[in-house]
């Protein structure tokens, strides 16, 4: 899907946090500058109920988490992640009892979670950014993202 503003890639955040269950994990991909926190700061902000919340990115803590009315949902920031080693100290294994939004993925190696929502966010040459979904088949069918981009 094309999302065509900023206001589009928030929509696609909020629609998403109505369909995160405790458990999963939300993997976020893309250039810097794309959006993904953006993504981020919206999905927490929808999940926790919580318009106003304080979302400072967690590049340099690496993690953020934050109480929301399921469960915890922790934020990762993986850019300067030695290696998937390092997660442990992160509280990874506890962080995915609750939700985790992961920027920078790639980071996590073997440790990827199979049943997880991918989303890739491009940048295109006219400014634009094109998100592509993965994971998730019987929810994303339950969603209605037709209000949220654009089809490629």
């Amino acid at each position: 899907m094309i999302l065509r503003d900023e206001d589009a890639t928030i929509r696609l955040a909020i629609k998403l946090a109505e369909y995160a269950q405790v458990g999963d994990a939300i993997l976020l991909s893309g250039p810097l500058g794309a959006g993904k926190s953006l993504f981020a700061r919206a999905f927490l902000r929808a999940f926790c109920r919580a318009p106003h919340l304080e979302v400072p990115s967690p590049t340099y803590t690496l993690v953020q988490s934050y109480e929301a009315p399921s469960c915890v949902v922790s934020h990762f920031d993986l850019w300067r992640l030695g290696g998937p080693d390092e997660l442990e100290e992160l509280g990874w294994d506890e962080a995915r009892e609750g939700v985790v939004l992961v920027e920078w993925p790639q980071k996590l190696e073997d440790l990827l979670p199979e049943d997880a929502l991918k989303l890739e966010i491009r940048v295109l040459a006219d400014g634009q950014r094109q998100a592509r979904l993965a994971g998730w088949e019987d929810r994303l069918k339950e969603a209605d993202l037709a209000g949220v981009g654009t089809d490629v």
